[in-house]
């Protein structure tokens, strides 16, 4: 496998040999496969690392790890549904598969200094894998993002910058301070290598299920886990490990649900989405997916679905898979709250990935108390000494009989 096997969709340049450039400096276009990965057979041990052989790593690079990958597939709470569990990996989102790779790519160039921009979960998996190499990062959020990813990032010893505004103003923010030499601008959305890191993730699903699922539910921010995750399962299938390649279902929040909106109404429906409205998935507030027209080639190759779900019912969502043990944020109930939707219309077994931890979740999130319960029938009064003397009487006379 070449050590840097991207070439730009834009203008066919071949990827760098040194730096790691998120765009092509060229043309400014996306940086893709120029063909798809290819699965090999995993090693010795568990996590990402188990296959790197599939992975394109520089040539002698000592991976950038804190365990990552690994995480379990679990029966669901229904019969025929399971979950992926994502949120239990070392920083509590699937962004430390993506992570791992990427800082084994910088530190193997010798890059000592990144920018970033990130709703949270972003944000954290960079700073802490910055901390484990040795690079300075510095993460701009927007300013509304929750309280705890903001404070996980502080604790990896990441420079945090908040950003007011809309999530593209923190974007726009980083692009000039990377421009302005504070350090490579270390995208998560746009490094292709990332997608081959999500391709881990049907590994592992394959692997525990021993065969593909039916379909596997996705919630899609820029789209490259979803991608990545769909690349997979085809490098599974072009190697004869897997039958079929399952359907997949993206979801968005609707508050900003570009790609489904263009499913439904074409440009004109695009044109009033935006990026600004409040939701409690922050972490797919995207209007422009970087990988969104790969999306809409899984999807329809699939013959899968696009779904967007309200508030409402992501966070019952979210408070439903935490009555089966499931503490995730809200953004990572997307998927359950989809399935509950299209469960008649899809096929099984089906795989909800459950993407970002609880832990993230601001106060004001938490979930909604339960019920009260029944009051307990009220104690009755303690006998009285005469009472307890009868009682006496009463089994020593029914001895004697």
């Amino acid at each position: 496998m070449p050590a840097a096997p991207w070439r730009c969709t834009n203008c066919g340049a071949v990827y760098p040999d040194q730096g790691l450039p998120h765009r092509c400096p060229r043309c400014g276009g996306l940086f893709d496969r120029a063909t798809p990965p290819t699965w090999a057979p995993p090693g010795p041990g568990a996590g990402l690392w188990r296959y790197a052989a599939s992975l394109p790593t520089p040539d002698g690079a000592e991976p950038v790890t804190l365990g990552e990958g690994g995480t379990p597939l679990l029966a669901g709470p229904e019969d025929g549904v399971w979950l992926k569990a994502e949120y239990l990996n070392p920083t509590g989102s699937h962004k430390d598969r993506a992570a791992s790779l990427v800082f084994t790519w910088l530190r193997a160039r010798g890059v000592t200094a990144i920018v970033e921009d990130s709703s949270g979960n972003a944000g954290a998996a960079w700073a802490a894998y910055a901390a484990r190499s040795g690079i300075t990062a510095h993460i701009f959020v927007p300013a509304d993002a929750s309280g705890p990813k903001r404070a996980q990032i502080e604790a990896f010893g990441a420079r945090l910058h908040p950003v007011p505004g809309p999530r593209r103003a923190a974007r726009d923010a980083a692009e000039d301070a990377a421009r302005a030499g504070l350090g490579i601008y270390a995208s998560h959305a746009w490094l292709p290598m990332t997608l081959d890191a999500y391709a881990t993730i049907a590994y592992e699903i394959v692997a525990d299920l021993g065969r593909a699922p039916g379909s596997v539910i996705v919630p899609v921010g820029h789209g490259s886990l979803l991608v990545g995750l769909m690349r997979g399962f085809r490098a599974l299938h072009a190697a004869g490990r897997i039958e079929r390649v399952p359907q997949v279902v993206g979801v968005q929040t609707l508050a900003c649900a570009p790609l489904w909106a263009m499913s439904h109404g074409g440009y004109e429906a695009w044109l009033l989405v935006s990026d600004e409205a409040e939701t409690v998935a922050e972490g797919v507030r995207v209007k422009d997916p970087v990988w969104g027209q790969a999306v809409a080639h899984e999807v329809h190759a699939s013959q899968g679905l696009l779904a967007a779900v309200d508030d409402e019912a992501t966070l019952r969502a979210r408070d439903f898979l935490a009555r089966h043990g499931f503490y995730i944020e809200p953004t990572a109930a997307l998927g359950w709250a989809a399935y509950e939707a299209v469960r008649a219309q899809i096929a099984h077994p089906a795989v909800v990935l459950l993407t970002g931890s609880g832990h993230k979740t601001a106060a004001a999130l938490r979930a909604a108390p339960l019920p009260p319960a029944e009051p307990p029938p009220a104690p009755r009064p303690a006998p009285t000494w005469w009472q307890r003397m009868r009682q006496g009487w009463r089994r020593i006379f029914r001895t004697e009989e």
